[in-house]
């Protein structure tokens, strides 16, 4: 076998393309006929040779990707997307079919993952016309001299191409809206033979010019070229001839796989940096590909390529606008907006005439969405902007074969799809799932009765590490222990985030026994410890929830943070109602509750010397540890909490808030006469006492029990007269407290209201109504527009 590095690259076909580009597939497979290679060389991870067989399966389904990731810790992926009309795809494709052999070409995962780590160099000076004369062999690749400090930045791991402002230039100069339209105005519709593969290649030639000249060509690009050259000189070395290999890569690096440029020598490759990783597929959509359009490589609309490519397949490209158009019609009706035929074949003849004004050989999506708003939307964007956002991106999802290389936990997550019966849930398309945990005692295995009390276990451990497959929804039955409401929906990222999860263990329940015991160990407070017991309980996994437990019970021995406390017992809480429909003994958190509880009362009076902010915390805290109280009246020290609750109530040193919030507590447990309301509320509300702090302390008494507040005329005539004396500064600093104590009751509370103060004014019931229902006058709206404008956070 020959040396090599010294093969020539001369006789080798070099196919440059974009890499979603429809058109550069359908002349891609023309000139693969016509060449019948026997070996396609392709832009892509060495290393992932081995997935090919799989790419092009007969039960693969496009959108699918390539994902590499590290082995260890921190993770680090890359993704390679392919669609069905991605000239990558159809080179493996047509190589399968014309018995010719496929291979990547591109630096191995583990040389890419490991770039990020090293320092980025700066770009390489543009020549000057001395050094362009030197003779080639003086001539040193800047990545060859120092390969281990080369760097590819985070976005530029996707994509070789280059950045968007760049291609954006040549959009401006052709008069182009944007990048996009301009490479489908002069690539996608062009048919003619041949015309795609040179065009392209002169493209890359002004790319990588323009790229120089702007300091936009990393030594990364050098590196990964260099390595191409260096795989495409095996391939020859090892015996095929070269003018039987076609190569296949992005137009910015056509230009420059030949002889003209030295490839990479074994010491070069030798001295790369390196990350151990692991490959597999997996399942991509085209929402996620229409979001990776920047470097000039993605698209932002991939269902319309897809539409571009069909009609190039089957060779019915004037045909393009009219269905397009009459799908953008075809979902306006099916949403209840009603369209005719005639709109549609008169936005076809727009589309027409915008891109002959533009020279173009058939109109662009640019054409067609103008059209569009123009003769369907009636010249309103927002008439047919859903329809064309599902028309452009579509909802399609890839889909893999059994047997297809996956990692552990991606076939556990599989084998639990399916005996979950979820696999109907794997979409792209938002889905409700409405699980009942208890036992359905209608059917006959122990399986099929706890079914959806399994699948809440499998979301919550899927929510734990943090893959979005699941999200809890809000329930109209907030008490209820029994019933789940979650939104179900299908990524790529939760593909990626799944397999992340695989160095924390084989299986979505060891993964997730390994995430509770990072959490612990890195655990410092009781609400942590407490939140670490619910979830444990919530994904099924009684060790973990016992190792939190003994968290818990280490920590709360020396905490004395009242919010904390709380907040711990009122998640124990939730924990024990939770006990029997989740088929576990909660009896030993009993006794932590009681612990919890004690500490957390005895804490109160403490935490009451507060500002403000964090008293809106602790009432929050209050309000957690009450229902704590009401929950297990017979377990916790109920008197020790109300003895704090009067002390916090009866005290003018601490926070007046907490002091109000400590009061309606007691109000709405019938512990405070009305007598005794009376005198706390003329004491509070009189006019020794300062403005904030008195408005502060109702606003605190206004949070809970609002119906008992309304019924004690009392306390309306008494704020009235509060109200009343305050002279204007002080009534300007109320009124902030005021306002807040306010801003949560009902229309129908604020209208109680106004009738107890009428009645306080000497008003007549009827004439209190007439007065509320009377419409304003202009000079009320106008008062009325200027407190909706006031800011009292600036009083």
């Amino acid at each position: 076998m020959p040396d090599p590095n010294t093969v020539s690259l001369a006789g080798i076909h070099v196919f440059g393309v974009r890499h979603l580009s429809p058109g550069g597939a359908w002349h891609l497979r023309q000139f693969l006929d016509q060449v019948r290679p026997r070996l396609v060389l392709i832009e892509g991870l060495a290393d992932a040779d081995g997935l090919i067989p799989d790419v092009t399966r007969k039960d693969t389904q496009p959108p699918i990707a390539i994902l590499a990731y590290t082995s260890t810790l921190p993770v680090r992926t890359l993704v390679y997307p392919f669609a069905r009309y991605s000239p990558e795809y159809q080179a493996l494709v047509w190589a399968k079919e014309n018995k010719a052999q496929a291979s990547f070409i591109d630096l191995p995962s583990d040389v890419f993952l490991a770039l990020p780590d090293t320092r980025e160099i700066p770009p390489p000076e543009p020549p000057t016309p001395e050094e362009e004369d030197e003779p080639e062999e003086d001539a040193e690749d800047p990545a060859a001299e120092n390969p281990e400090d080369e760097i590819i930045s985070a976005d530029m791991l996707a994509d070789a191409e280059i950045p968007v402002s760049v291609y954006q230039r040549y959009a401006n100069e052709a008069g182009e809206p944007d990048y996009e339209t301009y490479w489908e105005r002069r690539f996608e519709h062009n048919t003619s033979p041949d015309a795609y593969r040179h065009a392209v290649f002169q493209f890359g030639l002004g790319v990588r010019e323009l790229a120089v000249e702007t300091q936009l060509s990393f030594a990364e690009n050098l590196v990964r070229e260099a390595y191409m050259r260096r795989r495409i000189q095996e391939a020859i070395a090892a015996g095929c001839p070269a003018d039987r290999i076609v190569v296949i890569v992005g137009a910015y690096h056509a230009p420059v796989l030949t002889d003209d440029h030295p490839a990479m020598t074994d010491q070069e490759l030798a001295s790369l940096p390196r990350r151990e990783s692991q490959l597999t597929l997996m399942p991509y959509s085209y929402f996620r590909l229409s979001s990776q359009s920047g470097y000039g490589a993605g698209n932002h609309a991939p269902a319309y390529f897809e539409l571009l490519w069909d009609a190039l397949a089957e060779n019915q490209l004037p045909g393009l606008p009219a269905h397009y158009l009459s799908l953008v019609a075809r979902d306006l009706r099916e949403q209840g907006t009603h369209r005719s035929t005639a709109e549609v074949i008169e936005g076809v003849r727009l589309a027409r005439t915008l891109s002959a004004m533009k020279d173009g050989l058939a109109p662009t999506l640019h054409d067609l969405r103008d059209s569009a708003v123009t003769l369907i939307g009636h010249g309103q964007p927002s008439v047919v902007d859903e329809a064309l956002a599902r028309v452009d991106v579509g909802t399609s999802i890839g889909k893999l074969p059994r047997g297809v290389s996956k990692t552990s936990i991606q076939d556990d997550f599989d084998r639990e799809l399916e005996r979950l019966k979820l696999t109907k849930y794997r979409s792209t398309v938002k889905q409700d799932l409405v699980l009942d945990l208890r036992e359905n005692r209608r059917v006959k295995t122990q399986e099929a009765a706890f079914l959806d009390l399994n699948r809440s276990y499998f979301l919550h451990r899927l929510r734990v590490l943090d893959i979005g497959f699941a999200l809890p929804a809000r329930s109209q039955q907030l008490s209820t222990t029994w019933g789940e409401n979650w939104q179900v929906q299908w990524s790529p990222e939760c593909e990626i985030r799944l397999v992340e999860a695989v160095l924390l263990g084989e299986t979505v329940e060891l993964a997730t026994a390994y995430r509770f015991k990072t959490r612990l160990d890195q655990c410092q407070s009781v609400d942590t410890a407490a939140e670490n017991v619910r979830d444990a309980c919530t994904c099924g996994m009684l060790d973990a929830m016992e190792q939190a437990r003994q968290r818990l019970q280490h920590l709360a021995a020396s905490t004395t943070d009242f919010a904390s406390i709380a907040h711990a017992a009122y998640q124990l809480m939730q924990v024990v109602r939770y006990g029997d429909v989740r088929q576990f003994d909660a009896s030993p958190l009993i006794p932590l509750i009681e612990t919890l509880f004690v500490q957390a009362a005895l804490a109160l009076p403490g935490a009451s010397h507060c500002d403000n902010e964090t008293a809106r915390s602790l009432v929050t805290a209050m309000n957690d540890l009450e229902q704590v109280a009401l929950e297990f009246h017979q377990q916790i020290d109920e008197p020790l909490w109300i003895d704090k609750l009067h002390e916090l109530s009866n005290a003018d040193d601490r926070n007046p808030l907490l002091s109000g919030y400590a009061c309606s507590i007691l109000l709405e447990r019938s512990l405070i006469e009305n007598t005794d309301l009376a005198k706390e509320v003329s004491r509070r509300l009189s006019p020794g006492i300062a403005a904030d702090l008195g408005a502060g302390w109702f606003e605190g008494l206004a949070q809970r029990n609002r119906y008992a507040l309304l019924a004690r005329q009392s306390l309306w005539e008494q704020l009235a007269e509060y109200v009343t004396s305050l002279e204007e500064d002080e009534f300007r600093r109320a009124l902030v407290f005021l306002r807040r104590a306010f801003g949560g009751f009902s229309p129908a509370e604020k209208r109680h209201i106004s009738e107890n103060l009428g009645q306080h004014w000497g008003f007549e019931d009827d004439a209190i109504s007439e007065l509320i229902e009377a419409p304003l006058s202009e000079e009320e709206e106008a008062t009325l527009e200027d407190l909706n404008d006031f800011d009292f956070d600036d009083l």
